[in-house]
């Protein structure tokens, strides 16, 4: 079945899927807090989801959460780990590949750019929904500090089907890792 036809997770044969995109999303994390942003535009414009963005040239998945980070919120994460990794399918065709990182540790003072509003919340107060419907999934595995690894089917703004496994050795996950090239 083509990914354009794909309304369930197991429509899809993953091992041979390539996503349009590989992207990152970085989260900054402060205690009992972590630093959320509203998107002010590109592909969901309006939510509130983490800083990240689409690789470029040769940068690894790590280099691109950083420089992302810099670029919408002018904080440099240090040493941001990859907690998890998730590939999502859109009916319309588009696919995305996304390293997903938490730094404890940063330098900078977040604040708002054309890109991004930064939000600062507390773990109890994430506003899920204003957010793609899979992040309530998985945000508390990587608010626990649990690695994670899903599969996702959307319908435009609709999650359709996913699948989601926890505690996983992100380095038996098939796919590039975080510090490779395309």
């Amino acid at each position: 079945m083509t990914a354009v036809a794909a309304r369930r997770v197991e429509d899809l044969d993953w091992r041979t899927w390539r996503a349009t995109d590989r992207a990152t999303l970085v989260f900054c994390v402060d205690g009992g807090r972590i630093l959320l942003i509203r998107k002010k535009r590109g592909l969901g414009a309006g939510k509130v989801n983490g800083p990240g963005g689409r690789l470029e040239g040769d940068e690894t998945p790590r280099q691109c959460a950083v420089r992302e980070c810099q670029e919408e919120l002018h904080v440099e994460p240090l040493n941001p780990k990859e907690f998890g990794r998730l590939r999502f399918q859109f009916v319309d065709g588009y696919g995305l590949d996304v390293h997903v990182f938490r730094a404890d540790e940063f330098l900078g003072q977040a604040r708002e750019t054309d890109e991004a509003i930064p939000l600062w919340t507390a773990f109890g107060d994430i506003p899920y929904d204003e957010m793609w419907q899979d992040d309530r999934l998985w945000i508390p595995f990587l608010l626990a500090e649990r690695t994670f690894d899903g599969y996702f089917i959307f319908d435009g703004d609709s999650m359709l089907d996913h699948t989601l496994e926890a505690d996983v050795d992100l380095s038996e996950v098939p796919g590039p890792r975080a510090d490779a090239t395309r």
